[in-house]
């Protein structure tokens, strides 16, 4: 059963929207490269589009109705958007889910150190990466340092042109035999992907300093950013690759780019909710934090945020009591939108080729994910995955179904079980991704053009 390729049908006019829309998500992605830069630029977004503080109308006791339009904000990390329906909010929402977190190199609380005269800062990797492809890339560093006096530091080096940017070192292969006799997973430690920040001792008198480089570095801090090595303690600094996301290839089809898993679902599914207009059920985007660390945490999806900001919402709606918020979360649908696998050619033997999502095809729906037996996934009912069809037909939206690779080769998941768990129908969606998890990844154009349209499509449904 192959879907036909979506490029073969475009009109003029969707070639210039899909080009307008994915050159949006390439500057999206290339200026936010952590969950709080991208939810700091939904915020804005959002308030510009007319949406109101969630916490400004709570404190005003200021009723909600029909085509209202509010946002909340959970630790500056996870954002929730909620534009009000015509039909009751027991009736249910439509709720496009997806992440914004993605996998990279946490800088540690004591993180400098000097070795023979070089800086290092100390890393902690976040989510499944194959340690090995972050050595002798260019990296930026991101993130806050929050000071005592209550101040915050925004942290973005390596990104403009004049900024300095930073490194792992490896090991040349003159002298690499026994590094290159050890498995994938073995090749480099976790403590040794250390960050070259610098190699300039500081110049004091002879002596006076056991580590001039760290001192440098530390002067350097204190000069550009105002901060000193105690605010280290407090700060979340990300190390990610530097540089914009990227047309690739000679005919520009696809995007190489970084944290595409899973901003080129949270982008879409972010435009669709402003975009969406006078909708019959309320419509929700939920962009959250944590998921490639299993959800966890004050703001991950397993956190009571969405079903508290829900809560006040309905209050607000006059839609009062317990019962009436279950009734509201059972009866909703759910797009876990989340990337999947592209069948890649170079490694056909993971992939069950009839039962893989191809670029360039269109939106992939997993009706389930998991691994060992789908283990640890969200398995949608026929009847929904049957409506999901329809709404996508009837939108003329290009979409595929697929799984995660074989049945024995591996598996994940998403947020999809943790947002089924309130009875709501739940399935996985998202946009085919070649090289997963690495640090430059690569998605097609036209599957992020038709994940923005299926999105708008189930928004409006």
């Amino acid at each position: 059963m192959k879907r036909p390729n979506a490029w073969n049908d475009y009109t003029p006019e969707q070639l210039a929207e899909l080009e307008a829309l994915t050159s949006d998500y390439k500057a999206f992605i290339s200026a936010n490269k952590t969950e709080r830069e991208c939810c700091a630029t939904g915020v804005k977004l959002a308030q510009e589009a007319g949406y109101a503080n969630l916490t400004d109308c709570v404190r005003e006791g200021r009723a909600l109705k029909a085509g209202d339009k509010v946002y909340a904000v959970n630790r500056n990390k996870t954002l929730l958007l909620v534009q009000l329906g015509i039909e009751p909010l027991e009736q249910g929402l439509n709720i496009l889910g997806a992440h914004i977190d993605s996998p990279r190199l946490d800088v540690k609380q004591v993180p400098l150190d000097e070795q023979d005269g070089i800086a290092y800062l100390d890393t902690h990797y976040y989510g499944g990466i194959k340690k090995y492809q972050w050595l002798a890339l260019p990296l930026a560093l991101h993130g806050v340092v929050c000071k005592k006096d209550g101040t915050t530091v925004s942290v973005a080096i390596g990104e403009d042109p004049a900024d300095p940017v930073f490194c792992i070192s490896d090991l040349l292969p003159h002298l690499g035999t026994e590094q290159m006799g050890k498995k994938a997973s073995e090749f480099v430690p976790g403590e040794a992907l250390d960050v070259i920040v610098g190699d300039r001792p500081l110049t004091l008198e002879e002596g006076s300093e056991e580590s001039p480089v760290r001192a440098q570095v530390l002067q350097v801090l204190s000069d550009r950013l105002g901060i000193d090595e105690e605010d280290l303690l407090s700060a979340e600094l990300e190390v990610v690759p530097a540089g914009p996301a990227r047309d690739l290839g000679l005919d520009r089809s696809m995007i190489l780019g970084y944290g595409h898993d899973d901003r080129s679902c949270a982008y879409p599914s972010l435009r669709a909710q402003l975009a969406c207009e006078a909708p019959a059920r309320t419509a929700v985007t939920l962009l959250v934090d944590k998921e490639e660390i299993g959800s966890v945490g004050a703001t991950g999806m397993t956190s009571m945020f969405f079903e508290d900001s829900m809560a006040e919402i309905c209050a607000l709606a006059g839609v009062e009591g317990e019962l009436a918020l279950r009734r509201c979360l059972r009866n909703s649908r759910v797009l876990s939108s989340d990337v999947s696998a592209a069948y890649d050619p170079v490694f056909a033997s993971v992939f069950e080729k009839k039962n893989s999502c191809f670029m360039g095809h269109g939106l992939s729906f997993n009706k389930y994910t998991g691994a060992r037996g789908k283990s640890g996934s969200n398995d949608a009912d026929a009847e929904y995955v049957a409506d999901i069809r329809r709404i996508m037909d009837e939108a003329g939206v290009h979409f595929q179904t697929c799984e995660l690779g074989k049945v024995d080769a591996g598996g994940g998941g998403t947020i999809a079980y943790i947002l089924a768990r309130y009875g709501m129908s739940v399935i996985d969606c998202g946009v085919p991704v070649l090289s997963m998890h690495a640090p430059w990844e690569v998605a097609s154009k036209a599957d992020v053009f038709e994940a923005y349209r299926g999105y708008c499509a189930f928004l409006q449904a």
